[in-house]
């Protein structure tokens, strides 16, 4: 069995002794785990000594209460938080507020347990924290981790983060207590937080799935002959909703109408969904998308133009990596998996030994080039 070290932090002595108890003879178990996790507990009843133990000796997971002798919970989040400390850390306390939970999630805690909780309450509450550990150590493991690791994880978070639990627990139970008032209003800002956290939920999901897929059937595609500038408007049309929203237009500009092209025509589909979302969701409001497709003797040209924020030169690099969101002013409000382009590289680089460039200039706009060859790829 594994065994994760639990640091339990609260001065009510009944409260340390009764998790205590519950855990030393429970365990979660997943299916995709060749072992069971047990836990193995230590109790402290201040804040000062929970740092030192953090320090010292380390925890996998802390049950944190905030009302403490000395420094409030809250301070030893954000100390663990400042210090990129290691730890899973869910608030325990009967003191939760609104602006408490609000504070405490920006400062990286996973969750709430409201006291008082039963032995379930606190059970399925471990198994949520224990698999988000899990995976989010396994994500750090990405790099160093060979093809088949690495795709057996993907695989696995993809199949088991369906539902946003990490980010919105908090939030929800906050909004079932009730303490913002019982006017709805009042919950408007932690419910647009909760939509915007499942639709990035959602969103990778669908990038991590495709990444999954375009790893594993690399030798074993569907080629067949497509229209190329058919699949661009079809993605066009998948990505209607989220024009109207922006009021963004989007223009298929083709040369010839119909460009044939020999190829997997799910995943041309991604990289089409892939590159006019991205126009999308980085446009100003009221912009345009222009799609440009062109062939010529021997490759076929893609390109897909914005009008929105642009990007500074020195993030163009990062641009393709897996996992890698460009984080600043004016992105921090847009979800996005850190996936989508680095699937895009793939299937024109790796796939279709094509190439793609992209140019930008910042609050102006951003071009996405794709060049690939006819006929010279692996199959």
């Amino acid at each position: 069995m594994a065994k994760l070290k639990v640091l339990i932090v609260d001065d009510e002595p009944g409260i340390c002794s009764g998790i205590s108890r519950i855990l030393s003879n429970y365990s979660v178990d997943f299916p995709f785990l060749e072992e069971e996790f047990t836990f193995e507990t230590q109790e402290v009843g201040s804040g000062e000594e929970a740092i030192e133990i953090i320090d010292k000796h380390g925890a996998d997971i802390m049950l944190l209460d905030n009302k403490l002798p000395g420094i409030y919970g809250i301070d030893v989040l954000e100390y663990i938080n400042k210090k990129q400390i290691d730890c899973s850390v869910m608030m325990i306390t009967s003191f939760a507020s609104l602006d408490l939970a609000i504070k405490a999630t920006n400062n990286g805690a996973y969750n709430f347990v409201p006291k008082p909780f039963t032995p379930q309450e606190l059970k399925t509450s471990m198994e949520s924290i224990t698999k988000n550990l899990y995976l989010r150590r396994m994500t750090k493991k990405l790099n160093n981790e060979d093809k088949q690791i690495r795709n057996q994880f993907l695989s696995v978070l993809s199949h088991e983060l369906k539902l946003p639990l990490s980010a919105i627990e908090g939030y929800l139970r906050v909004m079932k207590e009730r303490l913002a008032g019982d006017n709805i209003d009042d919950y408007e800002e932690m419910i647009n937080r909760s939509l915007d956290r499942m639709k990035g939920m959602r969103s990778l999901i669908t990038d991590m799935l495709d990444l999954t897929k375009i790893e594993s059937d690399k030798k074993n595609q569907n080629i067949k002959k497509i229209d190329i500038t058919d699949i661009a408007v079809i993605s066009r049309e998948i990505m209607s909703p989220m024009a109207i929203q922006k009021n963004v237009e989007v223009f298929i500009d083709s040369e010839p109408e119909q460009i044939f092209f020999q190829a997997d025509p799910e995943k041309i589909e991604i990289v089409f969904n892939n590159l006019i979302s991205n126009a999308i969701k980085y446009n100003k409001d009221n912009g345009e998308v222009r799609c440009v497709l062109r062939e010529y003797p021997g490759f076929i040209k893609i390109t897909v133009t914005d009008t929105g924020i642009g990007i500074s030169e020195d993030e163009i690099p990062k641009l393709f990596q897996e996992f890698v969101r460009l984080k600043n002013e004016k992105t921090k409000k847009i979800s996005g998996s850190g996936l989508g382009l680095s699937i895009t590289r793939k299937i024109a680089e790796e796939i279709y030994n094509g190439k793609i460039s992209v140019s930008s200039i910042p609050d102006e706009g951003t071009t996405f080039t794709i060049e690939l060859p006819k006929l010279n790829y692996s199959i």
